[in-house]
């Protein structure tokens, strides 16, 4: 045998061991797209994905081919998310409002595979998980300006769906109105009450009457319906192109930096990530002098740094809060157990609403 015959055969030998490596890689990739189903998770992990390039590109001996290598480990990451998306093909992903809305625009960026179902509020959204209709929901809990969606977090405290990420959506708010209608012409403005808030400046400053519509595409949706020049509505310019509307002025928001948070709501809880995991907890404090302060001081005592807590009012029970952590750390850890069983002697109620990654900043909504 020669040395092209003799390379030739050692190329197909490990041909043969790369086949039934990569079987064995894609049956790991079918599980690991089955749990994503189960628990709301997106295809797309990017943190992962680095850390395989570069702990398998540590393995690999430095040289001309190295490069090649690492070409080779993205070819076969970019094959895996193709396979998972083909799985994933009839996901469905519950949120609130109509096409365009910020909420449908967050949840295609998560779930580009998905099938999206617009649902008429925040509980009807987040039911259609609990009974089964959809796989997840993708519902805001927080804007940068106007603060947090409380009817989300009520869900959140009342419910029993597990929270399994958390992801931030730039968001810049335009003035939408009929094709040949003016700003000079526009009296009346209808968005969602926190565009609305968003926007309260410019509008004040145009001396604008504002109108609150269920959410910002909707009100998209009724201007393009109407005929009437004086009616804007606030949204994006995606919602603009989808309803066949003119944007009459860009970057209305009165911050610069806006973006809102959204939540992917799901049946099953995700495990704790290794690194840069958090956690969302909410609690009830006993009736008596500084149950609060003890109670903060376990979680601080243990070593986990809360990036924030809220309160808000126990809804049917006057004057009755309870509390919203998001916790930096892994509790399911035994320090973790430790400082959950300790503060258990403080509450009233306590939960685990869910885990995820440090916040990811999804591409902005058309400007």
């Amino acid at each position: 045998m020669d040395g092209l015959e003799q390379a030739r055969a050692t190329i197909n030998e490990a041909d043969r061991e790369m086949a039934k490596l990569f079987a064995r890689r894609m049956e790991a990739v079918r599980q690991v797209s089955a749990y994503k189903q189960a628990h709301g998770l997106p295809v797309l992990d990017a943190s992962r994905e680095r850390a395989v390039v570069e702990n398998n590109a540590a393995l690999y001996p430095d040289g001309e081919t190295k490069a090649y290598y690492i070409d080779f480990l993205q070819d076969v990451m970019d094959l895996s998310k193709r396979y998972q998306h083909r799985l994933l093909e009839g996901f469905s992903v519950a949120y609130s409002g109509v096409e365009g809305a910020f909420a449908d625009i967050a949840a295609r960026r998560i779930f580009p595979e998905a099938k999206r179902v617009g649902y008429g509020d925040f509980a009807a959204a987040y039911r259609s998980v609990q009974c089964g209709e959809c796989d997840c929901a993708v519902l805001p809990v927080e804007n940068s300006y106007a603060g947090v969606v409380g009817q989300v977090m009520d869900l959140m405290f009342e419910g029993d769906l597990f929270v399994n990420g958390i992801y931030s959506l730039p968001v810049t708010q335009n003035l939408l109105a009929l094709p040949g209608a003016s700003l000079s012409g526009i009296q009346t403005v209808v968005s969602h009450p926190q565009a609305l808030a968003q926007c309260a400046a410019y509008l004040q400053s145009h001396g604008f009457e504002a109108v609150p519509a269920s959410n910002t595409a909707a009100a998209a949706k009724s201007v393009a319906r109407g005929s009437d020049p004086t009616v804007a509505a606030i949204a994006s310019a995606e919602t603009a192109a989808l309803y066949n509307l003119i944007v009459l002025d860009h970057d209305i928001n009165e911050s610069p930096v806006n973006s809102t948070k959204f939540a992917v709501f799901s049946r099953r809880e995700s495990r704790p990530l290794k690194k840069d995991s958090r956690f969302l907890l909410l609690f009830t404090v006993n009736d008596v002098a500084g149950a609060l302060a003890k109670a903060i001081n376990v979680i601080a005592d243990h070593g986990f740094n809360m990036k924030v807590l809220r309160s808000r009012p126990v809804r049917g029970h006057a004057w009755q809060y309870y509390f919203y952590v998001e916790g930096e750390g892994d509790e399911t850890t035994p320090n973790g157990q430790r400082m959950l069983a300790q503060l258990a002697g403080q509450c009233g109620m306590m939960k685990i609403a869910g885990h995820y990654g440090d916040d990811m900043v999804l591409k902005a909504a058309l400007q």
